[in-house]
């Protein structure tokens, strides 16, 4: 094994141990206890003590049609209710909700009772144009306080909204309109990132072209940049014009707890995206009890989770959780490089950011740009603010960890490595400040009440030390509800037959025989099979990266060979030029040797590809798909269009 293994534990610090939501291991175990001894009870209390409901539930767990399972089913709410009015009426009125930042770096703050009233005004915009309860809305915008308007005057009028990212092209902004059906899109003429104004109502209108969304009919656009748009009478509106006028008092529209607040695409192994429906009632329980007890969330705290609200994490983690909570956040434009690598640095000094959530991805983009540019190392600024940071979308690396920890934290704050998924709706596995010693590259262990283990394919308990397969083996509230309009496919796909009715993530994990800790291993279609030993790719990926004098970023797929049956093909981005010829032969087997002595002799990777960066979304996920096809030497078919440069794959195609 590499490395990985010999680590240093990191323990909660005393003091802030004490003052959080949950204050050590005796208090973690007091509520798995809980929840083991009465599972349904636990639940329960935690939904009356976060939510505000119109109607109290009377039943906590339907799962008499499992694996359709209902969670506090005859309660009623209203999800934007609970993130705005109830804040009002605490008195937070004044506080600040959203500081939002530009990609020019103007800021604008917006108050909880601004936001009410903004958001109620869409509210009824919406109602105007019959947008009604159960209504579908797709929502395709830039980063941005009308983004997160439009998701909350959705969930205002029981509208099920579905964002789609702004990266993403025309084909799929038209396969999302069709398969939800929606009723009225809202978009931007244009975003701005890096410096660059990108299209997005061009987009629109090549995805709605040939009447090819029928239940489509009004288009509501946000005035972001002024640039030139196309313009289709009777359908295009602009934003400002529809809210003119409006009321800044919108009667929430009470709905059960089943009700269905947000469809979310994900990508499906087949390429035909799944869209995930999540609930009212049970999702935003877990999207308010993990940031409360994952991120220890403080009323004078300043929280910046980096995602995009195109995806999961910016759901729950910037328009749900944050707010349910009467929380103060960061909703940033930009990009983490633009104007300089400094930008996120620089901006947690602006702003004395207290907690700090991002992707591995953009950590290790940072780590190479700042050995490359001592300007924009993070020591260049005061990040005295911090006291928690958080780790999301993949399984961090230990050298990154490393890094993030002392140069990011100080070496004081603790690093919350999140294990979840879109199915999910919020954190399945995670450290907990207070409670939990740290280990770089784990998980760790379950959030209270979620009952994670790892199993063989028949579904049977292995023992620590073992790996295997990642499963829930009890429903949880924020759990998917179904796969919107093929309920087949989620059967299938997230509760086969052989595992025992246990949900399965789709990833493979291994728990340490010491602690009981979890290390995802990377995704179950991700585990390669070289002469008949498993390895995961994401163990060989972080072999790579532990070589720190040479590796910024590794990407590791297989590719069949006539030998071994699967060869291992690794993406490699170094801390200096790309390497070509004769150079490029050498450090490639050089790094074969390093990983033969991290992990063993069979792990070394047979290709090793050199790219100036690794072929990525705007939002910063690899697209390991397209990785599969340049490792097999097929033409890439697949739409590029969401890459960040797709130049990078024919570099990536020259072998070594």
């Amino acid at each position: 094994m590499s490395n990985q293994q010999e680590t240093t534990l990191y323990y909660p610090n005393e003091a802030s141990a004490k003052s959080a939501h949950v204050a050590g291991m005796a208090a973690y175990e007091a509520l798995c206890k809980e929840a083991e001894t009465d599972y349904a009870g636990y639940w329960a209390r935690l939904a009356r003590e976060l939510i505000t409901w119109k109607t109290p539930f009377t039943r906590t767990l339907d799962d008499s049609q499992a694996p359709f399972f209902k969670w506090f089913e005859d309660g009623t709410l209203n999800v934007s209710y609970n993130c705005l009015d109830r804040n009002i009426e605490r008195g937070l009125g004044d506080k600040t909700a959203l500081i939002f930042e530009a990609d020019d770096g103007t800021v604008t703050r917006v108050s909880y009772r601004e936001l009410l009233a903004q958001v109620s005004q869409l509210a009824n915009a919406l109602k105007a144009r019959g947008v009604k309860k159960g209504d579908r809305v797709v929502i395709y915008m830039p980063m941005s306080v009308e983004g997160v308007a439009a998701m909350q005057a959705c969930a205002r009028i029981g509208a099920t909204h579905s964002v789609v990212f702004g990266g993403f092209s025309a084909q799929s902004l038209r396969d999302r309109v069709q398969d939800a059906g929606a009723v009225l899109l809202i978009t931007a003429d244009e975003q701005v990132r890096g410096g660059k104004h990108l299209p997005l109502k061009s987009i629109v209108d090549e995805a709605l072209a040939d009447q090819s969304c029928p239940t489509l009919k009004d288009v509501i656009v946000y005035k972001r940049t002024g640039g030139a748009i196309g313009w289709t009478a009777g359908r295009d509106q602009w934003l400002h014009e529809v809210l003119d006028g409006q009321s800044t008092q919108c009667e929430p529209e009470w709905v059960g707890a089943e009700h269905p607040l947000f469809l979310l695409y994900t990508s499906g192994s087949t390429g035909k995206p799944k869209g995930v429906q999540h609930s009212s009632g049970g999702y935003l329980l877990h999207a308010a009890l993990t940031t409360k007890w994952t991120f220890d969330l403080k009323p004078d705290d300043i929280f910046w989770c980096t995602a995009d609200i195109g995806w999961v994490t910016g759901h729950t983690y910037i328009t749900y959780g944050p707010l349910a909570l009467g929380g103060t956040e960061i909703v940033f434009e930009g990009v983490p490089t633009f104007p300089d690598a400094g930008r996120f640095w620089q901006m947690i000094q602006k702003h004395k950011v207290s907690i700090f959530y991002t992707a591995p991805t953009a950590i290790r983009s940072l780590i190479k740009a700042a050995e490359t540019n001592e300007a924009v190392h993070p020591k260049q600024y005061d990040l005295s603010s911090l006291r928690l940071l958080g780790s999301v979308g993949e399984p961090i690396n230990p050298a990154a960890w490393e890094w993030y920890h002392q140069h990011v934290g100080g070496g004081r704050c603790p690093i919350v490595d999140t294990f979840w998924q879109t199915e999910t709706g919020g954190h399945m596995i995670t450290p907990l400040p207070g409670v939990t010693p740290l280990v770089p590259g784990s998980c760790t262990l379950p959030f209270p009440g979620i009952q994670a283990a790892i199993v063989d394919e028949l579904g049977n308990d292995v023992p620590n030390g073992q790996g295997g397969i990642l499963v829930v083996k009890k429903p949880w509230p924020s759990m998917i509800r179904t796969i919107w309009g093929d309920a087949d496919r989620f059967v299938k796909s997230y509760y086969p037959q052989e595992l025992k009715g246990y949900y399965l993530a789709g990833d493979g994990a291994i728990r340490d025989a010491k602690t009981g800790y979890f290390t995802i291993t990377g995704r179950i279609d991700d585990v390669l099979n070289v002469s008949g030993h498993r390895m995961g790719t994401m163990e060989i990926e972080s072999a790579l990266v532990s070589c720190t004098e040479l590796v910024a970023e590794a990407a590791v797929v297989g590719r069949p060979d006539d030998t071994t049956g699967e060869a291992i093909c690794a993406f490699v981005v170094l801390k200096r030029p790309r390497p070509t010829g004769e150079e490029a032969k050498k450090i490639a087997n050089e790094l074969r040797n390093w990983v033969a002595k991290e992990i063993g002799p069979i792990a070394k990777p047979k290709d090793i590809r050199f790219g100036d960066n690794l072929p990525k979304t705007r939002s910063g996920k690899i697209m390991r798909r397209l990785l599969r096809s340049v490792a097999k030497g097929e033409a890439v078919t697949q739409d590029t269009s969401t890459l960040e440069n797709p130049a990078i794959l024919d570099q990536l195609a020259q072998t070594n």
